[in-house]
């Protein structure tokens, strides 16, 4: 199977996929971060930087998913090809910083993969408040987050819901303001509950 795990920037993606990883056993796919040679001048330079970030980012995703698909485990995947496009490429359209030419070439590569890969087994959404988000990301300390705008946060949030409203596939939704999974178990327990009635049918266990 094919799981994957869908949020904003600080929502808590990366460790629900090492708890679930640990849990269930399954393989884990974390999106490259710290290896991407374009995030620290992207951050500096959205503008400057955002069409080369995007090209980035969808070649590296395309191969994680190809990658998914042929493997006999059960993977569960920090963020998808499909956000990318649908929410953080749309988002730097929408403000200014992609150029309507280097859009239209992004949607015409990604459309052109499409026909290569599938949708998730199951999509783990995590929904955050943007004051969520910036606690989290200042606890975590990436240097080149702290410069992060506001409003491009927010522009991210939007692309979500909007994204999340019309998604057609298998999905659970987890509240990221108050389910805090990382620091409590109970709170864990819930989440599993979620996964295991939409994938197995099976009844949480007082």
């Amino acid at each position: 199977m094919y799981i994957a795990i869908a949020g904003n920037i600080g929502s808590g993606k990366s460790t629900l996929t090492s708890m679930l990883a640990r849990h269930y056993r399954w393989e884990p796919c974390y999106e490259s971060v710290e290896q991407n040679p374009y995030l620290e001048d992207y951050y500096r330079d959205i503008e400057r930087w955002s069409f080369n970030l995007e090209i980035y980012f969808l070649k590296e995703r395309f191969r994680d998913l190809i990658a998914i698909q042929q493997s006999e485990k059960t993977v569960v995947q920090d963020r998808t090809i499909f956000e990318g496009v649908h929410v953080f490429m749309r988002n730097n359209y929408d403000m200014g910083h992609l150029s309507a030419r280097d859009y239209q070439t992004c949607l015409e590569l990604f459309d052109e993969m499409l026909q290569m890969v599938r949708l998730p087994d199951l999509l783990i959404y995590i929904r955050a408040s943007v004051s969520t988000l910036v606690a989290q990301i200042q606890k975590r300390g990436r240097e080149y987050e702290q410069t992060m705008r506001l409003d491009y946060l927010q522009g991210l949030e939007r692309r979500y819901e909007e994204w999340i409203s019309a998604y057609q596939g298998p999905l659970i939704i987890i509240d990221g303001d108050h389910c805090k999974f990382g620091d409590d178990p109970s709170a864990f327990k819930q989440v599993t509950d979620k996964i295991d009635a939409k994938l197995f049918g099976l009844f949480p266990m007082e």
